[in-house]
C-alpha cells in the first residue's frame, strides 16, 4: 500500500517525515526500539531511480547509434569502391590532364562526406517527423534540440571522410596509363 504525504510549506520535509513515521509506528503499534516495518520515501528516491534510468538509455542510445554510423560506414567504402572501379578511365584522363593525387583524393572524400551527409539529413527529417507525431499523439513533449542536430550532421560528414579514405587513396594512387586502359 502507497500513501502519498505532502507537508505543507511552513514545514520541512525531515519534519513531515519525522511525523509521518511517528504516526505510522503508533497506528502499526510499534513499541520504541523496534524496527519498522515501513519504509517513508521522498520524491529524491524516485528521481535518482529516473536519472539512473535515463543515464542507461542515454549510453545504449550512443553505443546503437555507433554500430549505426560503423555499418554506414562499411556501406560507404563499398559504394566508393564501387564508384572508383567504375570511374577509373574517367580518372586516368583527370590525371593524364594533369591532376594531381591530392585533387582526385578530395573529389573522392567530398563524394563520400556530401553522401553521408546527405544520409544524415534524410535521417533528420524523418526524426522530425517522428517527433511532430508523437507530440500531437501523445500529451509528452517532444522536439529535436538543435545541437543535436548539428552534432549529428557533423558526425555524418565525419563518418563519410573517415571511411571514404581507402576508396579516395586507391583513385589517387590510379596509374593514369593503366586507367585509361582499364575496361
Amino acid at each position: 500500500m502507497d500513501m502519498f504525504v505532502v507537508p505543507q510549506d511552513s514545514v520541512s520535509v525531515e519534519r513531515a517525515i519525522d511525523d509521518v513515521t511517528m504516526a505510522m509506528r503508533e497506528k502499526r503499534g510499534l513499541r520504541p526500539g523496534q524496527k519498522n516495518n515501513f519504509d517513508a520515501i521522498t520524491q529524491d528516491v524516485y528521481v535518482q531511480a529516473i536519472n539512473s534510468f535515463t543515464l542507461v538509455a542515454r549510453v545504449l542510445m550512443i553505443v546503437l547509434s555507433m554500430v549505426g554510423l560503423l555499418v554506414g560506414g562499411i556501406g560507404v567504402v563499398a559504394i566508393m569502391m564501387i564508384s572508383v572501379t567504375e570511374r577509373t578511365r574517367e580518372i586516368g584522363v583527370r590525371k593524364a590532364l594533369g591532376a594531381t593525387r591530392r585533387e582526385i583524393l578530395w573529389q573522392f572524400l567530398v563524394e563520400a562526406a556530401t553522401l553521408t551527409l546527405v544520409g544524415g539529413i534524410i535521417g533528420m527529417a524523418v526524426g522530425w517527423l517522428v517527433s511532430l507525431v508523437l507530440a500531437k499523439a501523445t500529451p509528452v513533449p517532444s522536439y529535436v534540440p538543435i545541437g543535436s542536430v548539428v552534432l549529428a550532421l557533423g558526425l555524418a560528414a565525419f563518418t563519410g571522410l573517415l571511411f571514404g579514405i581507402l576508396p579516395a587513396r586507391k583513385a589517387a594512387r590510379l596509374d593514369p596509363v593503366e586507367a585509361l586502359r582499364y575496361e
